[in-house]
Formats: C-alpha cells, sequence, structure tokens
C-alpha cells in the first residue's frame, strides 16, 4: 500500500466522485445562512441531514447586556439576521445555541468545546477560519453562501482535490514564541497566496510539543496564507484533549472510533505536492504593519521602503498600505502609540490565550492613555473558567474590560467598533482596511504581546 499524505486520507474517505466531497458536519452562523434557508424555501427542499448542522450566532452579536438576548442587539440588520437565524433553525429543527445559552461563544472556539467537531470528519462552514478545526485532523473548510445552501440540501460539497503542502517548523523557539507568532512568520514567508489551492499540513516538534489551544490558532489562520484548509495529525495531545469532553466520551463504540483516529496522520514516507521548513531557533515575536496579515515583522525590524520595489504594483500597493497605516518606510514598530488593545476572536480567544494576558498585568495597570481595552472571551465555557480562575478580576483590576462571547472587535459587524482613524493591537486574524472600523489602523499580534502593549499604551514587548 503506498504512502499517504493526512488530507490524501480525509478525501478518499468522503470523496464521491472526482468532484463532490460527503461532508459530516456543518456548522452555521447569522451572517451567511439566511440567503442558504432562502434558496431552501424558494425550491421546497428539506434540510438533508439536520443532525449534522450546529448554529452558533457570533460575528453580530453584542459582547454587552447578553442577557437581554436578541433584545440587546442595537443594530436592526444585526437584530434581524440573529432573529432569522432562530427562525430558520426551529423551522428546520436545527440545534441552536442562542444568545442567552451559557455555551454561546464563536462558533468555532463552540464546536470543539462540545466534541461537535471530531478526527477525520469533514467540516464546513459559511466562515473563512473554518480551517481552525483542522487541528483535530479534520478536513475543515470556509464555504460561501452558494454552498451553504448546498450541503443543507445534499450533504455534500461540490468541490476537487487541493494540493499538499507540508510545513516543517523546525529548531527550537524562545518561551516568548508563541503559535500566532509562528504562523504570522509563514504568512509572512509565503504571502497571503502563497498556499492558494493547497491544504497545509503543520508538522515538526514545535507543533507536537503545542497544546490544542495552540493548534487551533496555527490552523485558524490558514486561511491568510491562501490555503483551503489546515491540518494537524492525530496524536496523544488531540486524544487528551476529546477524553475531556463529556459528548466524546459517550460516543457509541468510542475504542473503535479511538482506533480509527489514531491513524489519522501522514505516513512516514508520503510525499507532498510541496514542502516548505520555517527555522524557529532565532524567529522574534512578530506583529504587522500593513493591511495584510504578510507584513508581519518584529518590533525592531524596519518597515519596507516604497522605492526598494522595482515592480510599479508592488510599489503603489505598499505606498497605500504605509498611507493607511500613517507609517513611512523605514520606520520600526516598537513604541508605536497605539490607541486600543482588543485580546479575542476565533484566534486567540481561548483559556491559554487570557491566562498569557493576565499572567502578564497581574498587579499591573495599562495605560491611562487607551480609548478601549477589551478582552471578550470565546465562549462561556471559558468565560466561566476564566472567572473561576479570578482571571476575570485580574483583567478588571489592570483596566480592560471584561465582555460576553462574541467576534467583538475582530470585524466591524457589531457594537465593538472603534474611533475612526484610531490604531489598535488586536490578537484577532485581519487586518484589512476598515476591518475593525472605519480607516482604524489594526497591528496583528499575540496575546503576549498585546498585554505588554495595553501596559505601555504602545506597541512593545516588555514592561518598563
Amino acid at each position: 500500500m503506498s504512502s499517504k499524505t493526512l488530507y490524501d486520507k480525509l478525501w478518499n474517505s468522503h470523496c464521491i466522485d472526482e468532484t463532490h466531497l460527503y461532508i459530516d458536519r456543518h456548522l452555521l452562523h447569522e451572517v451567511t445562512s439566511p440567503q442558504a434557508f432562502s434558496g431552501l424555501q424558494m425550491h421546497s427542499r428539506p434540510v438533508w441531514n439536520k443532525d449534522s448542522c450546529l448554529a452558533v450566532p457570533d460575528h453580530a452579536v453584542p459582547t454587552r447586556n447578553r442577557n437581554l438576548g436578541t433584545a440587546g442587539i442595537v443594530d436592526p440588520v444585526a437584530k434581524k439576521q440573529v432573529e432569522r437565524l432562530s427562525e430558520n433553525c426551529l423551522k428546520h429543527d436545527i440545534k441552536l445555541i442562542d444568545l442567552t445559552d451559557n455555551q454561546q461563544g464563536i462558533v468555532h472556539v463552540v464546536g470543539p468545546e462540545l466534541g461537535f467537531t471530531l478526527p477525520g470528519t469533514t467540516i464546513v462552514c459559511g466562515d473563512s477560519h473554518t480551517s481552525t478545526h483542522g487541528a483535530f485532523a479534520t478536513l475543515a473548510m470556509g464555504i460561501g453562501s452558494s454552498n451553504v445552501e448546498h450541503v443543507l440540501a445534499t450533504q455534500t460539497l461540490k468541490t476537487t482535490k487541493l494540493k499538499t503542502m507540508a510545513v516543517r517548523f523546525t529548531g527550537t523557539p524562545t518561551e516568548a514564541i508563541t503559535p500566532k507568532d509562528l504562523i504570522l512568520k509563514l504568512i509572512s514567508t509565503i504571502g497571503t497566496a502563497g498556499a492558494t489551492g493547497y491544504a497545509l499540513e503543520y508538522m515538526g516538534h514545535a507543533i507536537t510539543n503545542l497544546s490544542m489551544e495552540g493548534r487551533m490558532t496555527i490552523c485558524n489562520m490558514s486561511i491568510e496564507a491562501g490555503a483551503t484548509a489546515g491540518i494537524i495529525g492525530y496524536d496523544a495531545t488531540t486524544e487528551s484533549y476529546l477524553m475531556g469532553i463529556p459528548r466524546v466520551r459517550e460516543l457509541p463504540e468510542l475504542n473503535r472510533a479511538l482506533e480509527y483516529w489514531r491513524t489519522l496522520r501522514s505516513d512516514e514516507n508520503a510525499q507532498f505536492d510541496k514542502e516548505i521548513e520555517i527555522n524557529l531557533d532565532s524567529l522574534e515575536s512578530q506583529v504587522t504593519w500593513g493591511t495584510s496579515p504578510e507584513t508581519s515583522v518584529t518590533l525592531d525590524t524596519p518597515i519596507p521602503k516604497a522605492q526598494c520595489s522595482n515592480n510599479t504594483d508592488s510599489s503603489s500597493e505598499l505606498e497605500r498600505s504605509l498611507e493607511y497605516m500613517g507609517l513611512y518606510g523605514g520606520q520600526t514598530l516598537r513604541d508605536l502609540k497605539i490607541d486600543s488593545v482588543f485580546v479575542g476572536s476565533c484566534t486567540n480567544a481561548r483559556i491559554e490565550d487570557l491566562r498569557i494576558v493576565a499572567e502578564i498585568v497581574q498587579g499591573r495597570t495599562i495605560s491611562p492613555n487607551l480609548l478601549y481595552a477589551l478582552v471578550v472571551p470565546g465562549s462561556g465555557s471559558v468565560r466561566r473558567q476564566a472567572e473561576k480562575e479570578g482571571l476575570d478580576l485580574i483583567l478588571q483590576q489592570a483596566g480592560f474590560e471584561w465582555r460576553s462571547p462574541g467576534c467583538s472587535m475582530c470585524l466591524g459587524m457589531n457594537d465593538d467598533n472603534l474611533p475612526e482613524g484610531s490604531r489598535c493591537a488586536s490578537t484577532s486574524n485581519r487586518n484589512f482596511e476598515g476591518r475593525q472600523g472605519k480607516k482604524v489602523r489594526t497591528h496583528l499580534l499575540s496575546p503576549r504581546l498585546a498585554a505588554y502593549s495595553a501596559l505601555a499604551g504602545k506597541l512593545t514587548d516588555k514592561y518598563e
């Protein structure tokens, strides 16, 4: 038998033909599902398998007044989106975790917590960052609204087989280096189109030594490298995490499932279409300077100068990015003044992330010059665990606002928008123009750097 990559194993076990893949799990939220349900109604089509679906409103939900449910949503469009999701789920008997549910949160945080995400499955959602679930040796992909309808109606996805790319992290990073730094370094190395048409598989001791939270951060931003999916092989860490979930422990024929899950890794001699190596021996903390996730540098690395580029289009794009961000070529980011700090999103809103921030700010006070400093847990479970450990008190005593779960400041689709032209240090996944509000300047970084920057009121990696 020929050696196979993990992606090949997942594809082969689910492909119906060359262009159709069977889908095991379908996650839904309020933004990309209304059109899909309207399409079903228009064509009088039922949901093929309601038990394969889980709906979690997250993008447009408020992070305050959560106890009011939809009555607490100020924006009429957002309110209608959440209400429509509830109506559609009720009509089709789909499990919904509504705003007042104690498990409510970001769909890509909630799914794994509840054991909805299982190894060896195919998972789709009308959201780019569905790749997060690949940390569990799943084939997880973001899809558009038309495909959301197709999956609801047929339990299949029209697609084609991806190429495979192995990303091997070598060397030994310092203790200061986090999973966010690893993925930002990869993206800056290959660019936002570097993995277009590929499924990325992350390998190396730096990956196997990560917690599941860290692995989810890595897989989450695979899309920012242009990839359709990001995956990590099953191992003892995966199994330990899953065995902590009641729903998983109660699965029928669990021993048989475990036997299968333990095969979900690339074979030793598996051939990839492409391989890339990222050495971590000298890696420093990463932060973005521009309007693309590929623009990450260290705090002391000079920003590129527009005139250095021989490509006219590239030079023009660089100039536009610098102008938007209010920066100049040759400048370094260390000590750059910021207006706000956001800790949250499906990238960095898990308990491990909050512990890092709390440990750094404990007994200290964030800069009085900040307009906003928010910590938004990724789910009700994360929030309760943080409060059990007293992290909420540490964060609030330091000056952070402690909010209810939701996508929050990751994107400008809810109440948590920033003032026009302000600058934010954010643990989220995208720094596009206007992502956090009109003309808001976003710097992507790790929870560790976010904590130090909040204390100082400027981009930094140390407490002064």
